[in-house]
């Protein structure tokens, strides 16, 4: 019974690593949660815990799925064996639960476990870059762009990785590696998918549509993307100026450009336009954190960009690309319910709690809302934190309790 279970589980690339990233989507909330609620103590720092794990171990393996299943197609050539994405998924495996184990029973070996990813993700990028190379195929750009952003997740690994080595500057190449990681790996690979897949969802559902995409988009996105790191790890904040002008201008410019036909549409693809424009909000966001602290103004903003990204875009995209690939890859009209439709509703209103929960800092003490209504009520930052972390975590598990099923067992949606 396991053996034909097993067949059938590692069939379809995107059925081991959509799973393995949902389940540890929520283990490694459920760590954060319990950790800032200290029901458990953690003998690592939040750059261990929360933000490599959530770049290096969930949306990677979550999107290097989906990778496994259109990257052939986007090169003509044959589907990958799953014997060789199911060795390089047991990489992955055993890192990603040896990390998280590691971590709650305070054992100092996760070090390990991140070189076993370091390794699966160099062996993610030897698949891809051996299908690129073999395809004759005259359009390679986007599986081009897709691969320079998966070598600079691997280079962002390997900094956080020498970070260990415990010198003046450690802790400032952790931070850089985040930055890169986020930015240049996980940013990147989402937006060149979603340029390539939105449009060419949106023309296969309403006809004469003709994306107006611009010619060098993908060249200058990551030329900005990487000056913003660099601004963003060794300047002061109001510097990102420089880059977040740019890319607010470029998004915004782009999107409009684009004339996304957002009722003609179905909500699978609306879900997809809505996640994209979030990408705008957040530069503008970030724009308003550099003048915060040109004109000294001492505003709170507390990481509220790369949760914006991280919730409205990363979230948002894996919901809306996960329920297609899920649905039409198991012989079911893809297509989003009720349910999947008020669950996405629900995400968006988890970004905002989390943007909320960002700024509520400002408002702890703060003598003038002491004459309004508000002054009855407790503006608690880890109480925000912990909310929209259990928020994110329920909207998780009803997405899985429908689609996570299929996954597993192939049976018909709820």
């Amino acid at each position: 019974m396991f053996l034909s279970w097993y067949k059938n589980f590692s069939s379809q690339a995107h059925q081991p690593f959509f799973t393995n990233g949902l389940i540890l989507f929520i283990l490694f909330i459920l760590v954060f949660f319990f950790s800032y609620s200290s029901i458990l103590v953690l003998d690592t720092s939040i750059l261990i815990y929360h933000a490599y794990s959530m770049i290096f171990i969930v949306f990677s393996q979550f999107f290097l799925g989906f990778l496994y299943v259109v990257f052939p197609k986007f090169l003509s050539q044959a589907e990958i064996k799953p014997q060789i994405y199911m060795t390089n998924f047991l990489f992955y495996f055993v890192s990603s639960y040896g990390f998280l184990l590691s971590l709650i029973f305070s054992l100092d070996i996760y070090i390990l476990f991140m070189i076993i990813t370091f390794i699966g993700q160099v062996l993610s990028f030897n698949i891809l870059y051996n299908i690129h190379k073999k395809s004759i195929v005259q359009m390679k750009k986007d599986t081009k762009w897709i691969l320079i952003a998966f070598a600079s997740g691997i280079f962002a690994n390997l900094l956080y990785l020498l970070s260990f080595l415990e010198f003046t500057y450690s802790y400032l190449l952790k931070y850089l590696s985040i930055n890169i990681g986020f930015y240049l790996f996980v940013f990147s690979i989402i937006f060149v998918i979603g340029q390539r897949m939105v449009p060419f969802f949106t023309s296969a559902k309403v006809q004469g549509y003709m994306i107006n995409k611009s010619k060098y988009l993908l060249e200058i996105v990551f030329a900005l993307l990487f000056l913003k790191v660099i601004l963003l790890t060794f300047f002061p904040i109001k510097l990102n100026l420089v880059a977040d002008i740019p890319l607010f201008i470029l998004f915004t410019r782009e999107f409009i450009k684009w004339e996304m036909p957002i009722f003609k549409v179905s909500a699978i693809m609306w879900i997809l336009y809505i996640s994209l424009y979030w990408i705008p909000f957040a530069f503008f966001m970030s724009i308003l954190e550099s003048l915060n602290s040109i004109f000294e103004l001492n505003f709170i903003f507390q990481k509220v960009v790369i949760h914006t990204i991280a919730l409205g875009l990363f979230v948002g995209v894996l919901m809306g690309f996960g329920t297609r690939v899920v649905l039409g890859h198991s012989g079911r009209m893809p297509y989003a319910n009720n349910f999947t439709i008020f669950l996405f509703i629900f995400i968006q209103f988890v970004a905002l709690f989390r943007i909320f929960a960002s700024f509520s800092l400002n408002f702890q003490g703060n003598f003038l809302l002491n004459k309004t209504i508000f002054s009855s009520f407790n503006f608690d930052y880890i109480f925000f934190i912990n909310l929209s972390s259990l928020l994110l975590i329920i909207a998780l598990i009803l997405w899985s309790s429908k689609y996570l099923v299929i996954l597993l067992k192939k049976t018909k949606p709820l």
